[in-house]
């Protein structure tokens, strides 16, 4: 799986997080508010310490929910676990006396699904979340990632077999699970490399006409995308996460496909990319705020006009796939704050 953690404005369309640093690179409120700051008699007087933290990533779990003795479920999980202490002195004077080792993270991670079972992408990383801050006062921040494999039931004659599985990667589900001692999580859910296509009712005109431009307008053209959404949520109370993730792929698809015979019309991506996210707003009533990235995968019409030997008519079957360079489109639809300002 990929190990990319970038920011999303000005990142490759493969990356694995969100479209902000993720929280784990990014300087927390409470790491500015707790710099180190050295006294003016040592040498180190003329710096401060700013973000850090450690933890293990790429841990790797299976997890098999037994029904019966036929009747299985799984969950594959890879997780990444990041801790912030509220001393520095680990760094600052080689004090290791208050470091939960990597390896001890590890084992956390096995023996917290192991005791508790594993439900959904977030529920298991605010859980763990939850036992880092519980189990050791040093603690200040946690921080979980989880990225799920796409694991399907088999189906054989249209029936879904007990415990025989194919992997689908149809698009890949992950979350990002922040928590500082004594508030509220951050939970953010995502979904990524979900990529589709559709041969007609989409188009892109009457953009800026200059001296720069070669691009003709598009009345009718193939529109293709590699889908990257990450939201956020406002609380965790009564929220079916499995249910929401599903959702939100459902709204993606139904903007973007609209139904079987007749399809949706699209004027451009970016229209496309905004009603997608209100769609998800009005579904679901616990997410405030939403963020998708769409990078156009072109497939222009290649020109057989030169073939008029071999070749009659327009060439409406045959298109070149064209992924370098790519469009880049992206957007954050916030719902808005509506409390009254004092």
């Amino acid at each position: 799986m990929s190990t990319l953690k970038e920011q999303l404005s000005h990142m490759p369309s493969d990356d694995k997080y969100s479209f902000s640093r993720p929280m784990r690179d990014r300087e927390s409120r409470s790491a500015r508010d707790v710099r180190v700051n050295i006294s003016e008699n040592d040498k180190r007087g003329e710096y401060e310490l700013g973000a850090c933290g450690y933890g293990k990533n790429n841990v790797k779990l299976l997890y098999v929910r037994r029904s019966d003795e036929l009747r299985h479920e799984i969950r594959e999980y890879e997780v990444d676990t990041h801790l912030r202490l509220s001393s520095q002195r680990d760094y600052l004077e080689g004090d290791n006396r208050d470091i939960i080792a990597t390896d001890s993270q590890k084992n956390t991670v096995y023996l917290m699904a192991k005791k508790h079972g594993i439900h959904s992408p977030e529920a298991f990383a605010l859980l763990l979340c939850s036992h880092f801050l519980y189990m050791y006062e040093q603690v200040a921040e946690v921080s979980i990632n989880v990225e799920e494999y796409p694991w399907a039931r088999y189906q054989v004659d249209n029936r879904p077999h007990n415990h025989a599985f194919i992997m689908c990667p149809t698009a890949t589900r992950f979350c990002q699970v922040s928590q500082l001692r004594n508030e509220s999580p951050r939970i953010r859910g995502g979904l990524k490399e979900l990529r589709v296509l559709k041969t007609t009712q989409s188009s892109f005109t009457d953009f800026i006409q200059d001296e720069y431009r070669t691009l003709p307008d598009m009345n009718d053209r193939i529109f293709s995308t590699v889908v990257t959404a990450t939201w956020d949520f406002s609380t965790a109370t009564g929220v079916d996460f499995d249910r929401v993730w599903d959702m939100v792929k459902e709204c993606i698809m139904q903007n973007f496909a609209g139904p079987p015979d007749t399809g949706i019309y699209s004027p451009s991506v970016q229209n496309t990319l905004y009603l997608t996210e209100k769609c998800i707003l009005n579904k679901v009533k616990q997410i405030r705020s939403i963020e998708m990235q769409m990078p156009n995968k072109h497939y222009f019409d290649l020109d057989f006009s030169k073939f008029s030997k071999v070749i009659q008519g327009q060439n409406k079957e045959v298109y070149l796939p064209m992924d370098k360079p790519s469009g880049i489109i992206y957007a954050r639809l916030n719902r808005k704050d509506f409390s009254p300002k004092l």
